[in-house]
């Protein structure tokens, strides 16, 4: 019998404008476990995300799971391991993950995490994708994450009701619709029609491709931003050469321990 230290961090979060962010599990282990062991504790967990991190060595590894299955990248849950280490006032390390690094700071209660930066490139629109959002589609690109859908306002992204049902039959995994904001650089939502949450709260990895493509569109690289999703997500955004820079709040919602 083992007993894990667990922490519930939400991050993106904004007490001024009541967004309530998204939620991670952060898991601290002594040693990796097998990859189903930590599927079945996301799965008992039924957040977001589980993210677990443990060192080998000098070395800091992350890993990220949804209830149903592996993240391959999850920029909240990077966010939520870096607030661990500044809660417990720890140093922050880089943590090494399957297809590179991520790395993170924070100042005044505010994380900052380094990602690889996405790639987007223009798209025909597919059968059945404008009919499944309900709204006019002005543009459409495939990504390196999510696909990007952009829409020509954000009171028109505020009242779209996808029909998840018809967006599930569609090849993408998921979507970043977005559109240019009225108080912020740019407003989004993310949808994953696939999987059993439908619609994520406020998501780093659709930032990863939506900062990139609204700096080639307003020409500037620090950028603000909210996603519009039920609970709400604010960012402070910053491109720099093959990296974006994410920054929000974060608040330690409990802790406790897991008993496997």
């Amino acid at each position: 019998m083992k007993h894990l230290n667990c922490w519930w961090i939400t991050v993106f979060s904004d007490e001024k404008s009541q967004l309530l962010g998204n939620v991670s599990a952060v898991v601290f282990l002594e040693e990796a476990l097998k990859t189903y062991q930590m599927q079945r504790i996301a799965n008992d967990m039924n957040q977001p995300a589980t993210t677990f991190i443990w060192k080998e060595e000098e070395k800091w590894n992350i890993r990220w799971f949804a209830p149903a299955a592996e993240i391959p990248l999850c920029g909240h849950g990077t966010m939520a391991a870096v607030g661990l280490f500044d809660y417990l006032e720890k140093a922050i390390p880089t943590f090494d993950y399957t297809h590179g690094r991520v790395s993170g700071c924070t100042e005044n209660n505010t994380i900052y995490a380094e990602l690889n930066r996405g790639s987007f490139k223009i798209a025909p629109v597919a059968q059945g994708l404008e009919e499944a959002l309900g709204v006019e589609i002005v543009a459409h690109y495939a990504s390196s994450d999510k696909n990007i859908v952009l829409l020509k306002s954000e009171k028109e992204l505020q009242e779209m009701q996808p029909n998840f049902d018809a967006l599930k039959k569609l090849k993408p995994f998921g979507y970043a619709v977005t559109a240019k904001g009225d108080q912020v650089d740019f407003v989004s939502r993310t949808l994953v029609p696939k999987v059993q949450q439908l619609e994520d709260h406020a998501t780093g990895s659709s930032h990863t491709v939506l900062v990139p493509f609204w700096n080639e569109r307003l020409g500037r690289h620090q950028l603000s931003a909210t996603q519009l999703s039920r609970r709400g997500g604010k960012f402070k955004c910053r491109l720099s050469n093959d990296h974006v820079t994410l920054g929000g709040e974060y608040k330690v919602l409990a802790e406790g321990k897991i008993i496997i």
